[in-house]
């Protein structure tokens, strides 16, 4: 069984990036695509069996404006951590004709319902929320680039999740990415990144590898992971916050 992250571009003109991990972790294939052909090509060796692909992008969008109730709910255990999500509507173009991420899925053969006991899934996730949990955070890391970030922040930013994601190997449900030779070659890339643009092409690659352990994740422990709102109008899948980081 193979778990893949996409770390998918919302309306297709920015790359994606493209994360595989076997059933025992080892990271597999990591990568960068940019159109529709080429994100099904480089999944398509990992989705023929027993898969889940886990979408950092929306899945199911009905409502007409504002956000959908899954971003509200997750906003509220998240925004205090720098950790909210985008809204998501039909009212933006990219979903005005169905979300890409719902079209990838039916192009694979599949089942999109977060809850289905179905051998090949999609899930949607958001590794923001995801990093909080897994690696502590008391704020999200800032290695998107925005302005006001220099290089220097952002390329500092990106070792930290670069290194979180390494330390999962020694956790109770361990990713292995320091064997695979691509992942080397991106942490020499971010390493020695004099530009933006150089961080930006690491920064899809490695926030996909956060959404394939979501899917392993969520995989091996269902009871630790929160689906914020429902199949019916759109969800998000991510580790739960534990309790004494609720501030309820």
């Amino acid at each position: 069984m193979y778990f893949a992250g996409v770390d998918l571009a919302w309306a297709g003109r920015n790359p994606t990036g493209v994360a595989a991990v076997d059933a025992d972790g080892h990271l597999v294939h990591i990568g960068a695509a940019r159109d529709d052909a080429t994100v099904l090509a480089a999944l398509s060796p990992y989705v023929r069996g027993s898969c889940v692909v886990a979408f950092d992008a929306p899945l199911v969008v009905t409502n007409p404006t504002g956000q959908r109730p899954a971003e509200a709910a997750l906003n509220r255990d998240f925004r205090r951590f720098e950790a909210g999500a985008h809204p998501a509507n039909t009212g933006k173009p990219e979903f005005a004709h169905g979300p890409r991420a719902a079209r990838l899925a039916h192009a694979l053969g599949l089942d999109t319902d977060p809850r289905s006991p179905a051998a090949r899934r999609a899930i949607e996730v958001y590794p923001h929320p995801a990093t909080v949990v897994l690696f502590r955070l008391a704020r999200t890391l800032k290695y998107k680039a925005k302005p006001g970030r220099g290089v220097e922040q952002l390329q500092s930013e990106l070792l930290v999740l670069m290194d979180g994601i390494e330390r999962l190997a020694h956790t109770a449900v361990p990713l292995h990415v320091t064997g695979h030779d691509d992942w080397g070659r991106l942490r020499t890339c971010v390493t020695t990144a004099r530009r933006k643009s150089e961080l930006r092409r690491a920064e899809d690659p490695i926030d996909a590898v956060v959404c394939a352990y979501v899917a392993l994740y969520a995989q091996r422990c269902p009871a630790d992971v929160t689906i914020y709102g429902d199949f019916a109008t759109g969800y998000i899948v991510t580790p739960s916050l534990p309790a004494d980081r609720t501030g309820r």
